[in-house]
C-alpha cells in the first residue's frame, strides 16, 4: 500500500493558485491511472486504485493547507501505512517555477502543510515531492502562494506537473532512490 497526498486548499477560489500544485499533480496522476479523487474519506477527496498489484491511495485533504496533517494522519492510521510508503506533493517557494525536487525525508522548509503533517505524524520521515513556484521579487509570500501563474509561467507549470507524475510513478514502481536519481 502506498499513499500519495497532494496539498492544496479546497474551494473554487484557490483552484488555480500556486499553493494548489499538489492538488493539480494528484488530479493529473489520477487521470493517468484512469481514476478520480471524488470519494470523500479522511476529510479528503480520495481514491484507491490497484496498480500493478500495489494498492495506491490518492488524497487531496480538504482541511485547508495548514491543517493537512489531520487528514493525512487519519489515512496513515487507517491503512497502518509505514511512513516510507507515504509521499506528499506540495509547492515550494525556494525552487524555480517548472522544477521539481524529491526527498526521502527532511525538514519542512517553512511549508505549513508539511509542518502540519510532521506534527500530526510525530515525524518528518516521509517522502516529499516539491514543485517549484519561485519566490516573489517583492511582496508578501503568503499573497504570492495564493496567486495564479502568469501566462509565461503556465507552460513551465504544466511541464512540472507532468514531471511530477513521472516521478510519482517511478516512486511507486522503483522506489525512492530511483526516483531521486532520475528526477533530482
Amino acid at each position: 500500500m502506498k499513499i500519495i497526498v497532494g496539498l492544496g486548499n479546497p474551494g473554487e477560489k484557490y483552484l488555480k493558485t500556486r499553493h494548489n500544485l499538489g492538488f493539480m499533480a494528484i488530479d493529473r496522476l489520477a487521470q493517468q491511472l484512469e481514476t478520480a479523487c471524488i470519494q470523500k474519506k479522511f476529510q479528503s477527496f480520495f481514491c484507491k486504485k490497484l496498480v500493478d498489484q500495489e494498492d495506491v491511495i490518492l488524497l487531496k485533504p480538504q482541511t485547508f493547507m495548514n491543517l493537512s496533517g489531520v487528514a493525512v494522519k487519519e489515512a496513515v492510521d487507517m491503512y497502518k501505512c509505514p511512513l516510507q510508503d507515504l509521499m506528499v506533493v506540495c509547492d515550494d517557494l525556494d525552487i524555480p517555477v517548472g522544477k521539481i525536487r524529491i526527498r526521502r525525508s527532511g525538514g519542512c522548509g517553512g511549508h505549513r502543510g508539511l509542518e502540519s503533517i510532521a506534527d500530526r505524524l510525530g515525524s518528518t520521515a516521509f517522502s516529499r515531492l516539491r514543485i517549484g513556484i519561485g519566490r516573489p521579487a517583492d511582496g508578501d509570500p503568503s499573497d504570492y502562494v495564493l496567486s495564479t501563474f502568469s501566462k509565461e509561467e503556465e507552460c513551465m507549470k504544466e511541464e512540472a506537473i507532468e514531471d511530477a507524475c513521472k516521478a510519482l510513478k517511478t516512486w511507486l514502481f522503483e522506489g525512492i532512490e530511483a526516483c531521486m536519481n532520475k528526477f533530482n
